[in-house]
């Protein structure tokens, strides 16, 4: 099957966690033995978040006065090279040597006149208490929003409408190559009024831009992993149930917060209408299971409706 793995921000650096380099390299490697288990007879293109990483460099660079702090869309690229760099190097210790890989560099087109861009809602960096983030947030002419008890810096989130560098990633993966592409929801980019591609200061969802790509590759399965094993109605209630299967009209219908489970919800929903193909969100840490409709929330043109998990069941 070809298969797209698109890893949610908590694969590669936990919440309040130290943004060492260590830390994030401990990540990938639990991250890529899970995805190892199932290479073998798969063609595979894994994609990946990047808030906390594009966040930290944001703040890097502003600390370096002597330059102008460097923009989005080429922070965004650093983490893509970085990140692709620790997936390559910790799967390529787990799978045979003559298994070829390769981290594309994506650019994504968005809209100049996205409405997004007047509603800055993509959390990125760390979290900080309400007063630290207040006042950053003054001095830096950031937007901030609450993140559970905390507050981050968000920003604008254009919608993805193309990939530039499809091509290539589809030849690659005839050739093989198990590929890490569209980091943290691709490079975004626009055209200017002269007709030239540039980059923008915003970050695309990464798992809206995993929906488009799974699309144009004809995949087979998108797999949306996270750290939780499924999707849950009342949440963090007693009440709370895991969906085990949904049709994309039911599961709509439920609603999910914009903040949380919302755009892995919009994604799936996304890709199943277009393709009639399964998309799948559910823990990286039970993948063989998600792929196996084992674990995780299906959602499927198939299902007649939405059906719990029985050990969850009121």
């Amino acid at each position: 099957m070809r298969i797209v793995i698109a890893l949610g921000g908590n694969a590669l650096l936990r919440r309040s966690e130290p943004m060492t380099a260590e830390n994030q390299r401990e990540n990938v490697r639990l991250a890529a033995r899970q995805i190892a288990l199932v290479a073998p007879g798969n063609e595979l293109v894994i994609a990946h978040g990047n808030g906390p990483q594009v966040g930290l460099l944001a703040l890097q660079s502003a600390a370096y006065k002597e330059v102008e702090a460097y923009p989005l869309d080429v922070l965004g690229a650093q983490t893509e090279g970085m990140i692709g760099y620790l997936i390559e190097q910790e799967l390529g210790n787990l799978l045979p040597f003559e298994v070829p890989f390769a981290t594309i560099l994506t650019q994504v087109e968005v809209d100049p006149y996205d409405p997004a861009f007047a509603h800055p809602t993509k959390p990125i960096g760390p979290v900080y208490p309400k007063e630290d983030a207040e006042r950053l947030a003054k001095e830096r002419g950031w937007s901030i929003a609450a993140d559970g008890d905390k507050f981050r810096r968000v920003v604008a989130s254009p919608r993805p409408q193309n990939i530039f560098e499809i091509r290539p990633i589809k030849w690659l993966l005839e050739r093989g190559t198990i590929v890490i592409c569209a980091g943290g929801g691709g490079i975004p980019t626009c055209y200017n009024d002269d007709g030239k591609l540039v980059g923008v200061e915003a970050v695309i969802d990464k798992d809206l831009c995993s929906a488009l790509l799974a699309h144009e590759l004809g995949a087979d399965m998108l797999i949306i992993a996270t750290d939780v094993d499924a999707v849950y109605v009342d949440w963090g209630t007693p009440d709370q149930r895991a969906i085990a299967q949904a049709h994309p009209d039911e599961l709509e219908k439920l609603g999910f917060a914009s903040g949380s489970m919302g755009p892995k919800v919009q994604a799936a929903l996304e890709f199943v209408r277009k393709t009639g193909r399964d998309a799948v969100i559910g823990s990286l840490s039970d993948i063989q299971a998600v792929i196996e409709h084992r674990g995780g929330t299906c959602v499927s043109m198939n299902s007649p409706g939405i059906r719990y998990r029985s050990s969850n069941a009121a």
